[in-house]
C-alpha cells in the first residue's frame, strides 16, 4: 500500500515533530521556574525592607 520511500519519510517526520515538541516543553518549564523564582526573590526583598522599615535596629542608644 505504501513504499518504503513514503513510510520513511513519515516516521523521519514523526520523529521530528515529537523532538521539537519536548523542547518547546522544556523551553515553557524554564520560563515558568524562572518567572516563580524572580516573583520569589522579589518578594523576599519585599518582606525584608518591610521588616528593616518596622523593626528598629537598635542604634539610637
Amino acid at each position: 500500500m505504501f513504499s518504503f520511500s513514503f513510510s520513511f519519510k513519515l516516521v523521519t517526520t514523526a520523529c521530528i515533530v515529537i523532538s521539537l515538541q519536548a523542547c518547546a516543553v522544556v523551553a515553557v518549564a524554564d520560563a515558568a521556574v524562572t518567572v516563580v523564582a524572580t516573583g520569589v526573590t522579589v518578594a523576599a526583598k519585599a518582606v525584608g525592607a518591610v521588616a528593616n522599615a518596622v523593626l528598629p535596629d537598635g542604634d539610637d542608644d
